[in-house]
């Protein structure tokens, strides 16, 4: 396959504050060195973008000596904490900022979509921004106009196509914005997490839509999420960025792996399954294992069909806190929320112990067979603020077996689960 993106040593350096330098000295300092031919001396300086401590210099690498190639009709998926680089990464690969070192090369068109509303005119109408947009990517007005009607259905703004799009939600920007951006004749499509402002059903259609201009129009497509299960499912290859540089590029699984392995601390089951949590938190404590137990009090991450299923989880604190709120969510493989249990009956908050506190989750529900993924949340009970936060942390399946596979479903089914029952999910807490 032909190479659609080449990225030679890529790097982006910033000043912290300033655009430029703003030093007389600096400017006379890098055209000294520019007349001499000499490479400019800011360059050898700079730390690694860490926005977790102060550092000693006021430059900072976004992006540090970055390489890859894309082959034509793949999708990638670059995955990385907040800060790692990769929407700096996109915006040099759609052309809206330019590297300090290194070079991009690309074959055919880029359409991108980096945040709400992107290389939309806010003064002018739906309509004039579908034809902006395509004379910005070279394409004719005939083409765009045989584009334009797929591209407002899609959209779902028909009825506000000639509004201004400064008078659109958020929700209607990103809409019509990723209408554009997919429906146009590019050959390279570039989305930031920009859809995670659209709801449910528009991320699904959305992703949908970039599964098939990948696969069935072969485009090239470049997708930044913090959803790992939708990158799994969009994406054949993935890449991994922390603090500015790429730590792994390989499948999209071993990808997801990579990065699981590399933020996260690691504690094993019994049946040798790796369960990962996050190092990373933002409060007095964190969680520090999670198990799951079936019936026969095996601890495990297969299941069969109406079989019972416990989880068991650790949370170390670091003193003695209040009102905090413990939840645990349980997804489905399209990333939708079935299931979430908090402790007590009504969302009670809970009083966390210095030391390590044990929760134990009893799930009342029974899943229907598919691939399931377990979030945990530690917050303040009456401000919300995350203390520690880990998302899809750890998955399990449930499969049918011979003997429950010949009964019918008793229950209504809602997104490929069971639905609830009207019990209230509970968590029990002991110290």
């Amino acid at each position: 396959m032909p190479i659609a993106i080449k990225v030679e040593n890529i790097s982006k350096q910033y000043r912290l504050g300033l655009v430029g330098t703003k030093s007389l000295s600096h400017d006379l300092n890098r055209w000294w060195h520019l007349i001499r031919g000499k490479e400019d001396p800011y360059l050898k300086i700079g730390e690694i973008n860490d926005r977790t401590i102060k550092g000693a210099s006021e430059y900072v690498w976004a992006l540090q000596n970055i390489n890859f190639e894309i082959e034509q009709g793949v999708a990638i998926g670059i995955i990385g904490r907040n800060g790692a680089g990769k929407s700096t990464l996109l915006k040099i690969l759609s052309r809206t900022t330019a590297p300090t070192k290194g070079s991009v090369k690309l074959r055919g068109r880029v359409a991108s979509l980096l945040e709400v509303g992107t290389g939309f005119h806010p003064e002018l109408s739906g309509r004039e921004n579908i034809y902006l947009n395509g004379a910005i990517l070279g394409m004719t007005r005939r083409e765009i106009t045989r584009k334009f009607d797929e591209i407002v259905d899609f959209s779902g703004v028909e009825r506000y196509i000639d509004t201004p799009v400064k008078r659109y939600s958020s929700g209607m920007y990103v809409r019509l914005a990723f209408a554009v951006a997919a429906h146009l004749e590019s050959e390279i499509l570039i989305v930031d997490e920009v859809l995670a402002v659209g709801d449910a059903e528009f991320q699904k259609k959305c992703l949908g839509k970039m599964g098939e201009v990948q696969k069935g129009e072969g485009r090239t497509v470049i997708f930044v999420s913090h959803n790992l299960i939708s990158i799994k499912s969009l994406c054949q290859n993935g890449i991994v960025m922390d603090k500015g540089l790429t730590t792994f590029s390989g499948s999209v699984t071993d990808a997801i792996a990579n990065y699981y392995a590399s933020t996260r601390i690691i504690s094993e089951l019994a049946d040798g399954t790796i369960t990962k949590l996050s190092e990373y938190n933002l409060g007095k404590g964190r969680f520090t294992k999670i198990l799951i137990q079936n019936t026969k009090g095996e601890y495990t991450n297969k299941f069969f069909f109406l079989e019972k299923i416990k989880f068991y989880f650790e949370y170390e604190s670091l003193d003695s806190q209040e009102k905090i709120a413990i939840s645990i969510i349980i997804k489905d493989q399209h990333g939708h929320a079935v299931l979430m249990g908090t402790p007590g009956e009504s969302y009670q908050s809970v009083v966390l112990d210095k030391g390590m506190n044990r929760f134990s989750f009893a799930l009342e529900e029974d899943l229907m067979p598919g691939e399931y993924y377990v979030t945990l949340g530690c917050a303040y009970y009456i401000t919300g603020s995350a203390l520690d936060y880990n998302e899809d942390i750890i998955s399990f399946s449930v499969s049918m077996n011979d003997r429950e596979g010949r009964k019918e479903y008793p229950w209504q089914t809602i997104h490929g689960t069971i639905k609830p029952k009207s019990k209230v999910q509970i968590i029990t807490h002991e110290h």
